[in-house]
Formats: structure tokens, C-alpha cells, sequence
């Protein structure tokens, strides 16, 4: 089974997360055909936005704690170098928009790829989980710029460290979501993607080159440090620890 699913609409792909079993959550194969997808889109001249999604009643639980933990050997920043920073930067660096459609939970990685889109519309019951501090890691994915940047650095710090839920109201009151849609949540991704098709595409680009230089033009460098800290928070007993509480789903001791 195949871990996206693509369909397309006037002017629009939607990129839809699909990996139920696992609460969407990324592994290998997931962050590879989206940058796949995406790498598709920007090149087709029919596709101008994306629409990234989650299949069924989550977003995604981020990165897949059972993939990294059967990887005995592997190095934390290598595997962000290998896929969540690209995938950052390639959301960033798309001349299209692209909207994140918050259908359900989104935590950690993914909570990274939310953020790393224009734009952001969530369903009512959609909420957002740092993730990271649950399991004694930095965070990465650029969440350590990204959040701050939307909701400021005392109430990204105070969410790190509680892994409290950050509910869509909130995110919509702070800036973070743009919309909420209850039942009328799909209407709402489609008429916006329709608007967004509609618009003029290389001003779009040429206005996202702008943002970027002003506001995230050390979003690369961020990424490389979050690297450097994961690798070194990935080979703590704190981290273990953390692990073996989540997949035993306990409470870890810190």
C-alpha cells in the first residue's frame, strides 16, 4: 500500500498522508514520495498549489519511533539531513503555495511540515503536539525557528517543555492557523486551494522569496544545528528512556 495518495482538482494536487495503521506517522518511504510528489508538482505547469493532508481522523504522529528504533546504528543528523531538512526546505523553496489541511493531531516532524506550509486550516478537533521533550530530544524540522516565529518564543519554549496540546482554537487566536473549518472542513481546503490556483503565479513565488528572505533566511543553518543537538540528545539514557516509556506507553522517569 502505498503511504500517499495523489488526487488532483482544478489547478491543485492533494498529497494525502496515508499510512492509517501507524497514525500516518513518517517513515522512510512516506518522507521520500512526498518530496517526490512535491519535486512532481513544482515542475507541472497544470499544479499551481498543493494541499497536504492526512488520511482518515490524524494528521500525523510525526516520525516513526518503531522505524528509528529497529535502526540501531543510526545517526540522528544523518537522518534529518536525509529527510526531514530537505523536505523543509523544499516546502519553503516552492515557488507554489502550499497549504497544510490540519484534518486531525499533528506532533512533532509533521508538526515541522505543518508549520513549513503558507498556510494552515485546521478542523476544530485538530490539535498540535511539540512531541520532541516526551521523548528527551530537541526539536527538529525546523520547529525550533518555525514555532516561535508564529506563536513567539515564551509560548514555543512553554509547549516544548509541558508536550501540552496546542488546540486549533489557540493556534488560530496566536496567528498559527489561518482558518478553521468545522463541517464545512474540506469546502473550505478546496475553496482556498481554488483561490490560490486562480492567483498570479509568479508573484506568488517572487512574494514567498520575499517572506523567506525576511523573515527565514537562517532556516537552513537552524535546521543543521537542530541536527547537531539531536545527535547528541539521541545518544542520552534520557532519550532511552523516554523511548521505551512511549512504546510502552508509561509514563517515562526522567
Amino acid at each position: 500500500m502505498t503511504t500517499l495518495l495523489t488526487s488532483t482538482q482544478a489547478g491543485s494536487v492533494v498529497l494525502t498522508l496515508n499510512r492509517p495503521e501507524r497514525a500516518n506517522s513518517f517513515n522512510f518511504e512516506m518522507v521520500n514520495e512526498l518530496r517526490n510528489a512535491l519535486a512532481d508538482a513544482e515542475q507541472n505547469p497544470q499544479v499551481r498549489c498543493v494541499v497536504i493532508t492526512g488520511g482518515g481522523k490524524v494528521f500525523s504522529a510525526g516520525q516513526d519511533i518503531s522505524e528509528m528504533k529497529q535502526a540501531e546504528e543510526i545517526s540522528y543528523r544523518g537522518h534529518l539531513e536525509k529527510t526531514y531538512n530537505p523536505l523543509i526546505l523544499q516546502i519553503r523553496g516552492m515557488g507554489k503555495p502550499v497549504v497544510a489541511a490540519v484534518n486531525g493531531p499533528c506532533a512533532g516532524a509533521a508538526f515541522g511540515v505543518a508549520l513549513a506550509c503558507d498556510l494552515r486550516i485546521a478542523k476544530p478537533s485538530a490539535y498540535f503536539v511539540v512531541g520532541f521533550g516526551g521523548i528527551a530530544l530537541a526539536p527538529d524540522s525546523g520547529v525550533s525557528l518555525l514555532l516561535p516565529t508564529y506563536i513567539g518564543l515564551g509560548r514555543a519554549q512553554e509547549y516544548f517543555y509541558s508536550n501540552k496540546p496546542i488546540t486549533a482554537q489557540q493556534a488560530y487566536q496566536w496567528g498559527m492557523v489561518n482558518q478553521i473549518g468545522g463541517f464545512n472542513f474540506q469546502a473550505l481546503v478546496r475553496q482556498v486551494a481554488d483561490d490560490l490556483a486562480s492567483g498570479p503565479p509568479e508573484a506568488f513565488a517572487a512574494g514567498k522569496k520575499a517572506f523567506n528572505h525576511a523573515i527565514l533566511p537562517n532556516l537552513e543553518e537552524s535546521l543543521t544545528h537542530e541536527g547537531i543537538l539531536q545527535e547528541a540528545a539521541g545518544k542520552t539514557a534520557e532519550h532511552h528512556e523516554g523511548v521505551a516509556a512511549f512504546l510502552a506507553k508509561r509514563k517515562p522517569n526522567f
